[in-house]
């Protein structure tokens, strides 16, 4: 049991996430005082005055040693950036009394616990200048300089892509959260289909929803930037279903923008018919997820395909006509070695898609994983990074660059998630949506919808519907009038 005391409570959270990129799975209590604190304790307190600051004071056992550090709070110009500047010193105090008593462990990312790394960087040269980003990263955030370098490159990669968004545009995202099977990793509200498919009474709803989502965006004088459809596993869907789908979201929608992607990442869920039918609606690009070549891996971790089934879809989709196809591994996954990764890879270079995604695998506390975590075997921090590296290697050697990347909570190494594509094959729906620099009106169970308000203050207002199916259904009604306030809210 771990203790950590604030005198903050709206930023225990922030905290927590620090202590646990260090401590991985502990439970945190949040009562109690220093003194009486058994084992691992931590406090910080925020003083204010005209230089307010954080003091963080942290030890790992009881009379054991004591670490201490303070940290200036930097002056805001508003409530929420003075907020943004309160939870960046909390982390930056403790992250430093960790690494006082922590020497060996190495957070690659430092203390930045955040999703999008890049959106900081991004705005941080936007005020400071591109070498003032790279030194705050390294010097304040201690962020690894081959991790800030890579912020730092993406964030170059996406301008003209940022750049190319007009005032008004949206993007659109359609979920299908459903699957053939559930991965043993996998957190998403995504539902297993059985024999008679996606329910009807879900795409009746969902057509509703577009139509509703196009009234709205066309009476706000919304234009569709590219559109997204994900899941789940969108291909579960017969190719009846999809060529409907699309075709009734083109017409509500008068066009689906400049890009229309299609996650089709399960092998045995695609056909040579359904590559056509994707084809034939305009679909342009789309992601085929092997996560893994390893036949062991797949079975283990409750995919239901093999590596040959991945082979037999790549073939049919380039033959149906894509050009732009995405391909998921994942580093990391329970019982696999770096030799596993490498077998992969040389896959995918054979292969030659023209993007690379890299994740790191995360175990999600509603994931099957996390709740038999001690059944399977997983990577240390350090084989995980070397995996990463491997990947990075791999999409180099195809001449890809990487242009966009995330994080989540309980990475194996604290590490990255990172898309990489051949000049010109970049997903901007991925961009835009990571970046969080443009509006997204979704539409489906569990979809999150955001509006992205411009200004030095980068606000971004979520609306996300029902996970479960029954209440998404049953709260169409209120979503149609909650998305109209957010696409009609005042800039």
């Amino acid at each position: 049991m771990v203790t950590l005391l604030l005198d903050r409570e709206e930023y225990k959270n922030d905290g927590a996430e620090i202590i646990r990129a260090y401590l991985g799975r502990a439970e945190i209590s949040f009562g109690g005082d220093w003194d009486g604190a058994p084992g691992c304790a931590f406090r910080a307190e925020f003083l204010e005055g005209a230089s307010p600051y954080v003091r963080a004071l942290g030890r790992m056992e009881k009379g054991g040693p004591v670490a201490a550090y303070t940290r200036r709070i930097e002056p805001a110009p508003s409530a929420l950036l003075k907020k943004r500047q309160e939870k960046r010193a909390l982390k930056i105090a403790l992250f430093r009394v960790l690494r006082a008593l922590l020497p060996e462990t190495v957070l690659p990312w430092g203390s930045l616990t955040g999703i999008r790394p890049t959106k900081l960087f991004r705005e941080l040269a936007s005020e400071l200048g591109e070498a003032e980003a790279l030194r705050v990263f390294e010097r304040d955030f201690d962020v690894q300089p081959q991790k800030a370098s890579l912020a730092m490159e993406i964030v170059r990669v996406q301008e003209p892509i940022l750049n190319g968004a007009m005032p008004r545009e949206l993007d659109l995202y359609i979920g299908i959260p459903f699957c053939r099977t559930r991965c043993l990793y996998c957190s998403f509200a995504s539902e297993v289909v059985g024999e008679r498919g996606v329910p009807e009474e879900y795409l009746a709803a969902l057509y509703r929803e577009i139509a509703d989502g196009a009234r709205i965006a066309a009476e706000g004088g919304w234009r569709v930037r590219c559109t997204y459809v994900g899941g789940g596993t969108p291909t579960v869907l017969t190719a009846e279903q999809l060529k409907k789908l699309l075709a009734h979201a083109e017409s509500c929608y008068g066009g689906l923008g400049r890009e229309l992607t299609v996650e089709a990442g399960r092998p045995d869920t695609v056909d040579a018919e359904k590559f056509r039918a994707l084809i034939d609606a305009g679909v342009g690009r789309i992601s085929l997820n092997p996560q893994s070549m390893n036949a062991d891996t797949l079975s283990r971790i409750g995919r239901s395909h093999t590596p040959e089934d991945i082979l037999r879809a790549y073939g049919e989709a380039r033959e149906a006509g894509f050009s732009n196809i995405n391909m998921d591994v994942i580093a990391g996954l329970p019982g696999e070695t770096e030799e596993d990764m490498r077998r992969t890879l040389a896959s995918v270079v054979r292969l030659a898609p023209e993007n690379l995604t890299v994740h790191t695998l995360a175990v999600k506390r509603s994931s099957r994983l996390r709740e038999r975590i001690d059944a399977y075997p997983l990577a240390s921090a350090a084989e995980a990074e070397r995996m990463v590296a491997l990947g990075a290697q791999t999409a180099s050697a195809l001449g890809m660059r990487p242009y966009y990347m995330y994080r989540q909570k309980y990475m194996r190494g604290n590490l990255e998630n990172v898309g990489y594509a051949l000049p010109g094959k970049d997903c901007v729906y991925n961009v835009d949506m990571m970046e969080e620099a443009v509006t997204i009106l979704a539409h489906g169970a569990g979809a999150m919808t955001k509006r992205v308000y411009p200004g030095r203050d980068q606000r971004v207002e979520r609306l996300p519907a029902p996970k479960d199916i029954a209440a998404y259904v049953a709260k169409l009604p209120l979503l149609e009038q909650e998305k109209r306030r957010l696409l009609f809210a005042e800039e």
